[in-house]
């Protein structure tokens, strides 16, 4: 028989996927661009005042974009680098 779900084991359960947990890497490059694209499409100032929920979804699509293009441009300089 399957174990029900009691109050206290949901309560156990919800604790634990809130955890904090040391970002990755690659979450941390993707803030990095993320704020980067902001900034150069003059679109930080609203993010900072009312968070990146506020940004349209236009908006958020030309950060995504501008995103894009900085790692495609960077996959393709580092294609022409010849390895040491």
């Amino acid at each position: 028989m399957p174990k029900s779900n009691t109050p206290g084991t949901l309560k156990s359960k919800a604790r634990s996927s809130t955890a904090k947990r040391e970002p990755t890497p690659e979450e941390l490059e993707n803030s990095r661009l993320k704020v980067e694209a902001a900034r150069a499409l003059g679109l930080w100032e609203k993010v900072e005042a009312q968070g990146w929920s506020a940004l349209t979804a236009a908006e958020s699509g030309r950060i995504g974009g501008w995103m894009t293009r900085i790692r495609f441009q960077e996959k393709r300089r580092d294609a022409k680098t010849p390895n040491a």
